[in-house]
């Protein structure tokens, strides 16, 4: 199938690449002629496992390219993907200013029958208001028809997740447009549901929502845990055997970050009070969310006395592992606290780095873990990369100033840690402070 993906952000181009991997003929447009540059001199502007090679292999076959001329996308193509930014405004409202303006840019291309689909995450909506750009904007009287088709891909596994989706969400006006993305996606042969357009949009929102809802009601936990002298650890491996709720998304810590879960939660609410809705549930997530790295700066206040004058070897600036994504990385909030009551910071992460330099340029940036530890008085994980689970905690605490781990991501056994000379503090864990 020849295919179109408008965009080539972190879902455009693993969506095209995978369709290209899969043997169709993609065609990844955007707008940056420094990143098509980039792209066909083989070069990522993201990092994710396995994509390189995977864009590299197929470019080689011809099978995928990349060009800014929307025109010839959308002439050579059946099937059009927008896969452009979808940013959160100040009041919570998503931003389809970029939604906008390619379904504008089509319109004035699309000579003949074309699949118009939204794989941007988008409100409930945005098909109805996609098809009528469209519509008032075309220049040749040709029919298209518009569909919902939401991504869930996660940042470092998103491949496998394109590869081997759990399920495949198709929110069709018909049966036969239905029939074209079924055909399209037959090969991977994963669950497909199909629906009308505006459930398939409400589909993403409120899977990202009751994620993002699992994640504060464990952190809310994890405080009560701290009171009582419970080990939220144990908590929640105690849920997470019952089958109805699982041990995903149960894990205590700063909080849900990065470029899906703040913006979606944000727009459900906003799209809920549009229609009259006060969705406090979902207020409620939020404000718990936004309290978490305040609740770990107390930690750390504790456990230093003072943070001014004080160095902190910073470990993880990504919002997670494998990723170099910095967008809602909690570690900004934390080291701007940090900064503003007067302490050092000195960080490492395996891939973030030159993207933090750009958020953060106020600290030292070292090469590897052991330089970031060296004279610190305090080591502070806050991105659970699985190198840092195989540190040489001897060599860690021989460099260090004070043998002090803040875990805001549990990673450590208080145990091992207090076996090895360090005093250790995680989040919902009662742990001995000498």
């Amino acid at each position: 199938m020849n295919i179109c993906v408008i965009g080539t952000g972190y879902v455009g181009l693993v969506t095209g690449t995978v369709f290209a991997d899969l043997g169709n003929e993609v065609i990844c447009v955007d707008s940056d002629e420094e990143k098509i540059a980039s792209l066909n001199q083989g070069k990522m502007p993201i990092y994710e496992p396995g994509l390189e090679e995977m864009v590299q292999r197929n470019v080689a076959d011809e099978r995928l390219s990349f060009i800014t001329d929307l025109a010839k996308g959308v002439d050579k193509s059946e099937v059009i993907f927008i896969a452009v930014g979808t940013p959160p405004k100040e009041n919570g409202e998503t931003d389809l200013s970029q939604v906008e303006g390619v379904a504008r840019e089509i319109a004035k291309h699309i000579n003949e029958y074309k699949v118009i689909v939204n794989k941007s995450t988008v409100p409930v909506g945005t098909g109805d208001f996609v098809r009528r750009i469209i519509e008032e904007n075309k220049r040749y009287k040709v029919d298209f028809d518009v569909v919902s088709n939401p991504e869930f891909l996660r940042e470092g596994s998103a491949i496998q997740d394109a590869l081997s989706p759990e399920r495949i969400v198709i929110g069709a006006p018909n049966k036969s447009v239905a029939m074209k993305l079924l055909e399209l996606y037959a090969t991977l042969e994963r669950p497909m549901l199909i629906t009308d357009v505006p459930s398939a949009e409400m589909i993403k929102y409120a899977s990202n929502s009751f994620l993002a809802t699992k994640i504060s009601f464990v952190n809310a936990v994890a405080d009560i845990c701290e009171a009582v002298g419970a080990d939220i650890t144990q908590v929640v491996k105690g849920m997470g055997f019952d089958h109805r709720i699982g041990p995903d998304f149960l894990q205590a810590g700063l909080g849900y970050g990065g470029s899906c879960f703040p913006k979606d939660v944000d727009s459900l609410v906003y799209t809920a009070a549009t229609f009259g809705v006060d969705f406090k549930l979902l207020r409620n997530v939020v404000e718990i969310n936004n309290m978490r790295v305040s609740h770990f700066m107390g930690i750390i206040r504790g456990a230093l006395g003072t943070i001014e004058g004080k160095k902190l070897a910073v470990l993880g600036l990504a919002f997670k592992p494998n990723t170099d994504d910095m967008r809602e990385a909690k570690s900004i909030e934390l080291i701007n606290s940090i900064l503003s009551e007067g302490g050092k910071v000195c960080a490492y992460d395996p891939v973030a780095m030159e993207n933090a330099k750009k958020i953060l340029p106020d600290i030292e940036y070292c090469a590897n873990p052991y330089i970031a530890a060296k004279d610190a008085d305090a080591l502070i994980i806050v991105t659970e990369w699985r190198e840092f689970k195989l540190l040489d905690l001897e060599r860690i605490r021989a460099v260090m100033k004070q043998p002090l781990v803040l875990d805001s991501r549990n990673i450590y056994s208080p145990e091992r840690k207090k076996c090895l000379g360090f005093t250790y503090y995680g989040i919902g864990r009662t742990t001995p402070k000498t």
